[in-house]
């Protein structure tokens, strides 16, 4: 079954130097953009972190401070990045919960206005937990039928994800095979900020998900207690999550002045 797209989509894989969406940099970045006439592009970069790169985390992906010594910043790289991505629908293998939210942090760290408003995103390992519950290497074997060669390197796990969401598309025919499709299956919850922090309810309103506000609607705690906006503004989230807050906080003052 073809994978139908009305727009390029972007399947891509990160190494970093650990899990801490709101702290971690980027080690390696790999792009694989798939056109909906079939053509691809590919491109993968490593990224001086500008800071150490934990041995447990090296161990890992092979990644170590002296190979990327030399390496360009992810803020030299940043437009090369957003050019290649922009105007794409994003993919990737646990993307939803940790690819895509450190990439939105890295780019708004460089300075790049990366809105996420109008993509859609597919999470190839939300559909296989959903189906099948393995890690990458298991579902390339199971899937493709191949053993992963250089899995935890971001362009051998892209190209994995890209050729698991093919075979999955073969396989289950109740997925669908349009981005919007796929893009609903493999979510959870609706989430607003990626990182989970502000969520839908089934109002389609935005609430909080943590603290003493949890499951209250991000206006109603914003109207009752205005200083909270600044404490999580100064406080350690994400940048992305601010960035929604912040979009959140003034589309409801510019309600209020018309």
């Amino acid at each position: 079954m073809k994978l139908e797209l009305t727009r390029p989509m972007a399947f891509f894989d990160l190494e970093t130097t650990g899990i801490n969406i709101a702290k971690d940099r980027i080690v390696e970045i790999s792009i694989l953009k798939v056109f909906p006439n079939g053509n691809k592009e590919s491109k993968t970069w490593l990224v001086n972190p500008e800071m150490k790169i934990p041995k447990e985390s090296s161990d890992i992906h092979g990644i170590t401070d002296d190979k990327v010594k030399d390496e360009p910043t992810f803020k030299k790289l940043s437009n090369d990045v957003y050019q290649l991505i922009k105007g794409c629908d994003l993919a990737g293998f646990n993307s939803n919960r940790f690819d895509i939210p450190l990439l939105a942090e890295e780019m708004l760290r460089a300075e790049v206005d990366f809105d996420l408003t109008n993509i859609k995103f597919v999470d190839v390992q939300t559909i296989f937990h959903k189906k099948e519950q393995r890690t990458l290497s298991a579902g390339y074997k199971f899937y493709c039928g191949k053993d992963l060669e250089g899995a935890h390197s971001a362009e051998a796990d892209t190209n994995a994800t890209y050729e698991i969401l093919l075979a999955q598309l073969e396989k289950y025919e109740d997925i669908g095979t349009d981005v919007a499709a796929l893009s609903e299956y493999s979510s959870h919850q609706k989430r607003a900020d990626f990182a989970g922090f502000i969520q839908f309810n089934d109002k389609d309103e935005e609430i909080f998900t943590f603290g003493k506000y949890k499951n209250r609607t991000v206006l109603a705690v914003l109207a009752e207690n205005p200083g909270y906006y600044n404490w999580i503004i100064n406080a350690d989230f994400p940048l992305y999550t601010k960035k929604v807050l912040t979009s959140i906080r003034l589309k409801s003052l510019s309600t209020k002045l018309k």
